[in-house]
């Protein structure tokens, strides 16, 4: 019997740009189907901004037919008006999502930098660096937002149907310890 594919599309929610990453997964094996971006500083009006956030989820979503949507929950800062916006991007990739029946879960920051690196107060940097050793990607977007996205999906992966999704570590090297086979595949890949 052959293991069943599945397609993750993991997105980074913002009206300034949406990140996004597409992966599939046979077993415990992923591969990188797109790591992209969109745009979105040269529009003014922020309901503009919605409907294009709604009309790539939707492009996305029928180009590559993804069994599930991973998201990044908005984290609570002190801007409200921010916070509202932010919100609303992240509802309108979540309608585009429902719309297709998909399965949508969300993640907070910490727990996707957790999944990605270890350690929940990663940097951009550091949670990118990950990835590219991950999916040997040669050179990393300007912009993190697209790996942001990409980390939400494989982040999904790794808790989707795990036992030891609730798993705390008390630092990298406890990540490590725990997870040598993680840091053989990276190393002689």
């Amino acid at each position: 019997m052959t293991e069943k594919e599945i397609i993750i599309l993991g997105i980074d929610p913002g009206t300034t740009i949406m990140g996004f990453g597409v992966i599939s997964v046979t077993g415990q094996k992923m591969n990188l189907l797109e790591l992209n971006e969109l745009q979105l500083k040269k529009e003014k009006d922020h309901y503009t901004k919605l409907k294009l956030i709604f009309e790539r989820t939707i492009e996305l979503i029928d180009k590559y037919h993804p069994d599930e949507l991973a998201i990044e929950a908005p984290f609570f800062g002190k801007n409200v008006q921010s916070m509202l916006k932010l919100g609303r991007a992240q509802g309108v990739a979540m309608a585009a999502g429902l719309s297709r029946e998909l399965i949508i879960k969300e993640y907070s920051p910490k727990k996707i930098k957790m999944a990605i690196t270890g350690s929940g107060n990663a940097s951009k940097e550091q949670v990118a660096k990950m990835l590219q050793n991950i999916f040997k990607i040669k050179v990393l977007p300007k912009n993190l937002d697209s790996t942001d996205g990409l980390a939400a999906a494989v982040c999904h992966f790794y808790n989707r149907n795990s036992p030891t999704a609730q798993k705390k570590y008390s630092g990298w090297s406890a990540y490590v310890s725990q997870n040598p086979s993680l840091l053989k595949k990276g190393l002689n890949s």
